[in-house]
């Protein structure tokens, strides 16, 4: 039985549709995230999950009972779960030690099982030797680990992230990016995670749900969502992508789309027909660039419209007659702009999206 069960969920505000119908199933232990830019439904989701908004139609199911459906919601403080918000929330007159006692104290629990779960989490989380700090002398990173301290003391079955790592410089929130996914996994606990950030998405997740306009657009595994996007705007939002539009002329073993200016494509896409109007994805990492002729499959002489050295890669822009394309090479190398190169698209690095 899935942890938590979305069916048919739909949030609207008025003539509003936030979420627009969604189903999704996420196991036991399972760590997964909601990922999409603003406005995407991810966070009015995962609002919905933890009860703060009622939903407007289908259900949500904790284990096997329904937590929300139309015109029933349990409350928050009965669905088991854990809550670390973007804004961290912390008691700022208390020490670190009572902010993460404070709901196990509302709890009415011994006094000494209170200590003892405390001193517990905050070893877990890096403090522990910081329990009798005044919270107002934290800095940013340790404030979230006392949020996330406060959550997980409540033992929760699921636990929810709004953003967290957001308020984070830069740094700071690449290596919290870690300790989260190495904690979630030690504590095994169902996770649910709401992000903008398309690499915090891919370090933490075992599963990835893109969203775009109310609807999951994908559902996948990191590798799946960016090797195989589903749709030109998983295409655009993961990563970076070279997008040319074009005409399957040949299927078979191998399939052909010929593009606007008239150049070939060889691909090993299936389930096309001829005729059909596609959209051929290649990431820059899979776009080859060579200095002499190349005679392979879906090769083309071109010349260097731009080179830009960002540190362990060469951002490279090429035009190829009416097609442009971005290629990074990895170590860097250098290319002046207008010099004659040729490129290569590997025909297994292309994937065929339906237009």
């Amino acid at each position: 039985m899935a942890a938590v069960e979305l069916s048919g969920l739909v949030k609207k505000y008025g003539s509003v549709t936030a979420v627009a119908g969604i189903d999704l199933e996420i196991a036991d232990g399972e760590f997964v995230v909601l990922l999409g830019p603003s406005g995407c439904g991810k966070t009015t989701t995962l609002r919905c999950v933890a009860g703060l908004e009622d939903v407007t139609a289908g259900q949500i199911r904790m284990g096997s009972q329904v937590v929300s459906s139309a015109g029933y919601s349990l409350p928050p403080e009965q669905r088991g779960i854990g809550m670390v918000f973007q804004s961290y929330a912390i008691w700022p007159h208390m020490t670190v030690a009572e902010n993460v006692a404070f709901g196990l104290k509302l709890k009415k629990l011994d006094p000494k099982a209170i200590a003892t779960r405390v001193r517990e989490t905050l070893e877990m989380v890096g403090l522990g030797e910081l329990g009798d700090r005044a919270s107002s002398q934290l800095s940013g990173g340790q404030q979230q680990r006392v949020a996330l301290a406060r959550a997980i003391v409540l033992e929760p079955s699921v636990l929810l992230f709004d953003e967290p790592l957001s308020n984070l410089d830069a740094k700071l929130r690449e290596r919290m990016r870690f300790e989260l996914r190495q904690l979630q996994k030690r504590l095994g606990i169902t996770s649910i995670y709401v992000t903008h950030d398309q690499q915090e998405a891919m370090i933490i997740a075992d599963r990835v749900i893109l969203m775009n306009q109310g609807r999951i657009d994908q559902v996948g595994s990191a590798i799946e969502i960016y090797k195989r996007p589903a749709s030109q705007f998983g295409a655009e939002f993961i990563g970076l992508a070279n997008i040319s539009s074009g005409q399957v002329v040949v299927t078979g073993a191998t399939t052909r789309v010929r593009l606007a200016d008239g150049k070939e494509l060889a691909c090993l896409a299936t389930g096309f027909g001829v005729g059909d109007s596609v959209e051929a994805v290649c990431r820059p990492e899979d776009v080859h660039i060579s200095t002499a002729p190349l005679t392979e499959t879906n090769a083309f002489a071109a010349r260097v419209a731009g080179c830009y050295f960002l540190g362990n890669i060469a951002d490279v822009f090429v035009q190829a007659g009416e097609l442009q394309l971005r290629s990074q090479l990895s170590p860097p190398q250098m290319l002046p702009e207008g010099t004659e190169v040729w490129v290569r698209l590997p025909p297994e690095a292309i994937v065929l999206i339906r237009r």
